[in-house]
């Protein structure tokens, strides 16, 4: 999971890209970038390991001129963490440039790299994305979009793309529009990105999203579209309802808060804790799930855990080690709210369980008398191949355990998940549409035939 964000025909390109990028870095917290190309088509590159705003120095800025820009913050799901892997993505070719920025995994990476390689092919990085580049660049298209269809024609997989191939500004979604894509304007120049906060941060309207297979070409003649890839049935990831997306954000068309609210109702519904004192969340990913539990079951919402927001999003962070240190700095509990309590403590997902156990013993710690543990999502079982960081299926603990067994390795009285088709019934656009296959096992296409090369950053 990443975030892209990218302007066109704005003089502040990159000074707006950054800003995009803040809003995104949710997304990911492992390197960021920006590629500009100035008013006479030279592009310019900066990339660093960590976060937007340690990452980019005045002499940075001042070196991203022009009116074209493409920024990427980065999760890794396919590619060790390494400069290397950071993107955007810019290569010199035979007539120009190609910039790319890209979210989501590829899941024929490994056939495609090695057709590449088998014809001369050299490539620099261990991304699935670099595979796409090295595509455009040996594409005979007539136009930049012709390029990129070509491009894109074979690949399989979760993909939403900003490209900028010269001069021109391109955005780009897989057929099943796994990810979201918005566009949106200012004045007279064109903004894209994963979520649309990142049209509130630069304060852009929103347009409309890119429509699954589409690709949309912005250059000095305008806007237009080509609809490159015909649509495949709809598999929208339904975790970015549950988890990856800010609150404020709409994404699909429905506001992520709304979602989260009626995910925490339905929750409450089929999982109720009647003789609880009070219900509070897992900041913060959890708020409005919590909010929802509260309003349905008429138990009062508590601010009982406090999150340190100078600590990242401990799920995706790339390690373990990682994830283990981060639980221990990021919360602390309220124990004026806690102690002697009976509570329903609102998270929205358990994946390895370490956090959740972790945060279960701070709730003891700080004297609560009952723990009633409440999961806005189903049970994650199955390993994701199209964007989130779950490849191995002994990683998840839900896929080992069984309800009553995981409530007594997390220590909680009682362990409630939504079901499936709970969950899927209370996302505001309906249960017709989404991916789920995290927690139904159920894959929408053909999965990778090597997985492990993928994640482990061996493709070369």
């Amino acid at each position: 999971m990443c975030g892209i964000f990218g302007v066109y025909g704005h003089p502040n390109a990159a000074a707006l890209t950054q800003l995009g990028l803040y809003s995104l870095q949710h997304r990911g917290q492992e390197s960021a970038g920006i590629v500009a190309v100035d008013d006479t088509g030279v592009a310019s590159l900066r990339r660093t390991m960590g976060l937007v705003s340690e990452g980019f120095a005045d002499d940075d800025m001042r070196a991203l001129n022009g009116p074209i820009a493409v920024g990427h913050t980065r999760y890794s799901t396919a590619g060790a963490s390494a400069i290397e892997n950071a993107q955007p993505i810019l290569a010199r070719v035979r007539r120009g440039h190609i910039a790319l920025a890209h979210n989501g995994n590829l899941t024929n990476a490994v056939e495609l790299r090695r057709d590449l390689e088998d014809t001369g092919a050299i490539f620099t990085s261990s991304m699935d994305s670099e595979a796409i580049v090295h595509r455009i660049a040996r594409s005979t298209g007539a136009t930049p979009e012709e390029r990129l269809a070509n491009a894109l024609a074979g690949v399989e997989g979760a993909y939403c793309l900003l490209v900028v191939i010269d001069e021109t500004f391109l955005a780009a979604r897989d057929p099943h529009g796994w990810r979201p894509l918005a566009l949106g304007k200012l004045g007279d120049a064109w903004v894209a990105t994963s979520e649309t906060c990142g049209l509130d941060i630069v304060g852009a309207s929103f347009v409309r999203d890119v429509a699954p297979g589409e690709i949309v070409a912005i250059d000095r003649q305008g806007l237009r579209s080509m609809q490159a890839i015909a649509p495949e049935p709809l598999n929208r990831c339904v975790f970015e309802h549950v988890y990856f997306a800010r609150p404020d954000s709409k994404v699909f068309g429905a506001s992520v808060d709304r979602a989260r609210r009626s995910l925490g109702r339905q929750l409450a519904r089929e999982c109720p804790a009647p003789d609880a004192d009070l219900v509070f969340a897992v900041p913060d990913s959890s708020n409005s799930a919590a909010l929802g539990y509260a309003e349905e079951s008429g138990l009062p919402f508590e601010f009982a855990l406090i999150r340190n927001h100078y600590v990242g999003r401990t799920f995706i962070q790339p390690t373990q080690a990682g994830r283990d240190a981060k639980v221990k700095v990021k919360y602390n509990p309220v124990r004026e709210v806690i102690e002697g309590k009976s509570v329903v403590m609102i998270d929205d997902s358990i994946v390895r369980g370490t956090t959740t156990r972790g945060l279960v013993s701070l709730v003891r710690a700080a004297g609560a008398r009952e723990v009633h543990m409440r999961v806005s999502s189903a049970p994650i079982i199955s390993p994701c191949y199209y964007g989130i960081d779950t490849p191995r299926r002994e990683e998840l603990i839900a896929a080992s355990l069984g309800p009553d067994e995981l409530a007594r390795h997390l220590g909680v009285d009682t362990l409630g998940y939504l079901s499936l088709d709970g969950m899927l019934g209370a996302v505001p656009t309906g249960p017709d549409g989404y991916c789920h296959a995290c927690f139904s096992g159920r894959y929408p296409t053909a999965l990778p035939n090597e997985p492990e090369l993928l994640r482990a950053g061996a493709l070369r």
